[in-house]
């Protein structure tokens, strides 16, 4: 990658302007209307789709930058952004592999439409692998979806939600299916958000109840467990990568705010800056070692999946490590500048404090802590012997 500025997509005006609504936004536990409304008209949510479709033509690792910088503003709506990019980002692997039929997501992103990612699903720990939505088949290609989403990102504002659901009925069953429902009656968003950070996402409860998904928007059918079908491949990369691309944000906004706290901030004592003292430049040092290792690891990670290099095995540890760094690393980076800016960092109208509670739902989007051991250490030991 060379050459690519990041404030030609994400203009400083327009990140100062949604950096000063995210407070607000975290206070009223509101979805932040305006700032999609900015980054729609600036062209952000087709920064994966390529030229030829209307789209900014760039790639997963200049993605990777653009979500950095944005989170480094307002998390949520980084996290919010996330899911639609998710989709669009998926949409590039399958073309630029020469897999067709997510031509209709590059489209929809170019002409405004926004993707929600209804994948989660309570107590479904095999995630991609499996599915407790019914997939009903309508005989026409098409399938109803019967359950319910948890955790779908943009619930006030999506148009279409990208889903999966088994097909238990059909002569070559079990399929998980992979489609694209629009917002209708059969679908229903519950009032639930209401936690302790990200609030701005409202990833709300989503209830469906028969929701239709026609034929061209049925994107795979394939057999439930661990697959090579690019959707799967898909997902969990771009997924994790920008994940970590959110999580790598905030440690690195976390840091600028404990520099410039250390810079203000004056010793009782000596009278110097606290910026002098050595214990706190120890301390901002092993933040900034911290940090410092993950937007190299991202970007190498996304530049493979651009440049459609072989892995093979090697994916997976490879992109569930880089998601589980960064949220543990951004995590520790918050923490120490909590303990830089000292007790105003308590107060929740301090920046730090919301991005104390922010970086907290990191641990809970796959892969968790769990997962990313598991897979690796049978990278590294092969599988438990049965």
């Amino acid at each position: 990658m060379t050459d690519f500025d990041p404030s030609v997509y994400l203009p400083d005006d327009l990140l100062d302007r949604i950096r000063e609504r995210a407070p607000i936004h975290d206070r009223d536990n509101t979805f932040p209307q305006a700032d999609l409304d900015e980054l729609r008209a600036a062209g952000y949510l087709s920064i994966l789709v390529p030229r030829e479709r209307g789209g900014a033509g760039l790639g997963l690792e200049q993605a990777a930058l653009l979500q950095q910088r944005l989170a480094g503003a307002a998390p949520a709506t980084a996290l919010a952004i996330n899911m639609h990019l998710v989709w669009t980002g998926v949409a590039k692997v399958f073309s630029d592999r020469g897999v067709p039929g997510l031509e209709f997501v590059q489209d929809g992103a170019v002409a405004g439409e926004v993707f929600a990612f209804g994948i989660s699903e309570g107590g479904n720990d095999l995630v991609l692998f499996g599915s407790d939505t019914a997939a009903v088949p309508d005989g026409a290609g098409g399938y109803a979806f019967t359950g319910t989403k948890i955790f779908t990102s943009l619930a006030p504002v999506w148009t279409k939600l990208g889903l999966h659901g088994l097909d238990t009925t059909s002569p070559d069953a079990p399929k998980l299916v992979f489609a694209f429902v629009d917002r209708t009656s059969a679908v229903t968003t519950a009032d639930d958000w209401d936690t302790l950070g990200m609030r701005g996402t409202q990833s709300r409860t989503t209830r469906l109840d028969g929701a239709v998904a026609d034929a061209a928007h049925v994107v795979r059918r394939i057999d439930p467990g661990p697959s090579p079908d690019p959707i799967v491949f898909g997902i969990f990369a771009v997924f994790e990568i920008l994940l970590a691309s959110v999580y790598t944000g905030i440690a690195r906004r976390a840091l600028e705010l404990a520099v410039a706290t250390a810079h203000r901030r004056r010793s009782k004592k000596s009278g110097a800056a606290y910026s002098q003292d050595p214990d706190i430049r120890w301390r901002i040092a092993d933040m900034a070692l911290a940090y410092d290792a993950l937007p190299p690891q991202i970007a190498v990670v996304a530049r493979d999946v651009d440049e459609r290099a072989d892995r093979g095995a090697g994916w997976f540890p490879a992109l569930s490590g880089v998601k589980h760094r960064a949220v543990t690393m951004a995590k520790q980076v918050v923490d120490e500048a909590m303990l830089v800016a000292g007790g105003g960092s308590y107060f929740s109208a301090n920046e730090l404090s919301r991005l104390y509670r922010d970086v907290l739902a990191g641990a809970f989007h796959p892969s968790d802590p769990e997962s990313a051991h598991t897979t690796a250490a049978s990278a590294w030991l092969g599988p438990i012997e049965a």
